[in-house]
This record gives structure tokens, sequence and C-alpha cells, in this order.
């Protein structure tokens, strides 16, 4: 499926960051694999005995701010996870052909917000690990307002910092809850991301306008 985007009414863009414009292996890596194997480490478990603690935890907190915290799990697990991460950054890398279509927009004059659910501490590693953050006139994390994307009040908190129009603005994600807020939002062009990472099964767009690659959304 090819999506049928009309670029002349789209004038400010709001972007995801994690599965949508960079592979989520990294975080799945990270959250599924590594972290468990330090818990356990830590605190003389298994490795089976730590999955299990650390998947329950993070099932716990899904929909919620906390999910995508470091501060909370530091203190929860008791692990600088923000260290920890940058064991990991040189696992981090975009998605193929994001460049590319983060600099037509770019030379089109579109108006480009990251809207990312991710810590400000894990948004700078990846921005050091990646060449996105240039093309961007503003990079917000739902940590800022403290609300996340699942929240359909973080949709007009944007307008306090970087004002738009809902009606002319598209929004591209892999998460169908905060695709679900902006379209109750009033979000006019909704875009599902369904491609998260080679290593993972894509999303299931549930009536959303998709795609799996950005060659596909690329403006001509």
């Amino acid at each position: 499926m090819n999506p049928k985007l009309d670029w002349s009414k789209i004038d400010t863009v709001l972007l995801d960051m994690d599965g949508t414009l960079l592979d989520l292996h990294f975080d799945w890596h990270f959250w599924m694999e590594y972290l468990p194997q330090a818990y356990a480490e830590k605190n003389a478990l298994t490795l089976k005995q730590a999955s299990e603690i650390i998947h329950s935890k993070i099932q716990d907190q899904q929909g919620t701010l906390n999910w995508y915290c470091l501060d909370y799990w530091s203190d929860t697990l008791q692990l600088p996870i923000a260290e920890l991460k940058r064991e990991l950054k040189h696992l981090i890398q975009a998605h193929p052909d994001v460049i590319d279509f983060l600099a037509k927009l770019k030379q089109m004059g579109k108006h480009v917000i990251m809207v990312t659910n991710a810590h400000r501490d894990s948004l700078a590693i990846k921005l050091e690990m990646t060449e996105i953050g240039q093309y961007f006139d503003h990079l917000i994390s739902a940590h800022d307002f403290g609300t996340p994307k699942e929240d359909i009040r973080i949709w007009s908190e944007i307008q306090t910092v970087q004002p738009y129009d809902p009606k002319h603005t598209l929004l591209i994600d892999d998460n169908l809850h905060a695709l679900d807020t902006a379209q109750q939002y009033g979000i006019e062009f909704l875009l599902c991301a369904t491609h998260v990472s080679p290593k993972l099964d894509k999303i299931d767009p549930q009536g959303f306008e998709h795609f799996e690659s950005f060659k596909e959304i690329t403006p001509l």
C-alpha cells in the first residue's frame, strides 16, 4: 500500500523517533536482553528470574510516561540505565531512506517537529549516533509536559511551544495509541510506520494509512 499524501495541504510534520525513524532493535535488545542480564548479575539471580521481574515491571507501566522514563527505571531497578544504554549505542541506526525523506521535507520548507516519548537522556544518545537531529525545527520529548502521546492532552501542550494547525498537520508514528489520540484531537493526516525493525514483527496498522519504507512516502 502506497499512501497518497497531498503535500500541498501539509504544513507541519510531526515525527516519532523510535521504531519510526530509528530501528527499534536497539531498544528491544536493551530492555528484553541486555538489562535483564545486568539486573541478574547485580542481584545474584538467574537470567530467567531477572527477565521475569523486569518484564513484569515494564508491563505494569505500559502506556504511562514511566514506561519511557530512564530516571524511573534507574530508581526502580537501582541500575544506571542511561550508562547501560551507552554501552550499546553502536546498535543505534536510522531506517533506510530516512535521511533522504527528512532532507526533502527541509527542502520543501515544511515545519518538522520530533515528538517522542523517549526520555531526554535517551534522545541525546540517539541524536549523537545518527544524523537526524539537524533536519528538525524542534525536538519535543513527552517528558517536557509530563504526559505521553497516549494521552490526548499532549497535542494541545505542543501548541504552547510550537503552534500548528491540526488540519494541515501530518503525524507519522508506529504507536497506535498515539495515532488514536492524535486522531481524536483532530490531526488530519496520520500514517502508521509498520516496519519498526528487520528483526521484529511488523505493526498491524489497524485501519490507519500505513507504509513500510520511507521511499514510499518521500515527496517527488
